[in-house]
């Protein structure tokens, strides 16, 4: 992967890279049980809030330093905004509203926006490989996350999908969902902008806090009986959810941001569905569909692709200039001898 991360300093570079969607994806397992039993905007201020706090601690134990200058602050703020309340607002009320595996789908799509921004804004290298990773990735996790009846309809020539029918698809929460997928692509490109002024720990940890308390407000007005219904199994759950899927999670995820390849390190949230999926198979004995199956290997496929687009294309630019160099004099002379 193109991070500027060396591997005799991070001996475990490869796990680390991948850890934050892996416990992305085993988190969305836990949350199911607490959807029902919670409010979405105080779930969300969880997510967010505590786990900021246990970040804070680490920075303070790394002997990180703290955010200094307006500079700084304005830009942990709009952060803060965007990717902390706005993100998981989206998200959260999203979930409520719509299927989880489209709303997966959705969620997990930010990859290609991801990428378009880091080609606009710092020219990032995409090429045919990766884009043909973006594609192929967007098609797996459709597979994988949308019902295969969709699937095989979009398939038939026959069935006619009615105006009707699209306007109640996008009135249950799905463009929620992609204001959430583009809010979080945002985030992750505006990392770049907030490391300049600050410490990308303390910073993620800051803009989880300013994110969360909007969030916790709302909810303190809008919403009633957040926590009133929750069994102790489903506070252990968002237990895991808060300081494994938000704290750990984001802290490695926008330390590996700070540096690098964007589009590389944003391909990997293509697996969340996949470790959601095969996690959700373990303890909840969900089935997947040949159909899924199919999906899982094609977003396998995406990721290497996009992960090895620079090599290959330097080994084509390589094999052209070779094909295009003239021979040697010298060597020349040494054949014909």
């Amino acid at each position: 992967m193109q991070l500027k991360l060396s591997a005799s300093k991070f001996p475990w570079t490869s796990l680390l890279l991948i850890a934050p969607f892996f416990l992305w994806g085993t988190a969305m397992v836990a949350m199911k049980g607490v959807i029902p039993h919670t409010t979405p905007l105080f779930m969300a201020g969880m997510r967010l809030l505590p786990a900021g706090v246990l970040i804070l601690i680490a920075a303070v134990l790394m002997d990180k330093p703290q955010p200094k200058g307006w500079s700084a602050w304005l830009w942990i703020i709009l952060f803060a905004l965007i990717d902390g309340a706005l993100f998981q607002g989206f998200l959260a009320e999203g979930l409520v509203r719509t299927s989880a595996g489209l709303g997966s789908v959705m969620i997990d799509s930010q990859p290609l926006a991801v990428a378009l921004l880091s080609l606009w804004l710092f020219q990032e290298h995409i090429g045919l490989w990766g884009w043909l990773g973006l594609g192929l990735g967007v098609v797996g996790i459709s597979l994988i996350g949308l019902p295969d009846e969709w699937i095989l309809q979009f398939f038939d020539a026959n069935v006619n999908v009615t105006m009707g029918e699209w306007q109640d698809l996008f009135a249950s929460g799905e463009w929620l969902m992609l204001l959430a997928a583009l809010s979080m692509a945002v985030g992750t490109v505006m990392i770049r902008f907030v490391c300049r002024y600050a410490d990308p720990v303390a910073a993620t940890g800051w803009h989880m806090i300013l994110g969360g308390l909007p969030l916790w407000g709302i909810s303190s007005v809008a919403e009633s009986q957040q926590w009133q219904n929750l069994m102790t199994s489903e506070w252990i759950a968002l237990g895991y959810a808060t300081v494994f899927g938000s704290a750990i999670a984001y802290g490695l995820f926008f330390y590996f941001a700070s540096s690098g390849s964007l589009t590389s390190l944003s391909s990997l949230t293509f697996l969340t569905p996949i470790f959601a999926l095969l996690f959700g198979n373990l303890l909840l004995s969900e089935v997947l569909s040949p159909l899924q199956w199919v999906g899982v290997g094609m977003t396998l496929i995406s990721v290497y692709l996009i992960n090895q687009r620079d090599n290959w294309a330097g080994q084509n630019q390589e094999n052209v200039k070779k094909e295009t160099t003239p021979p040697s004099p010298v060597l020349e002379a040494s054949v014909h001898k």
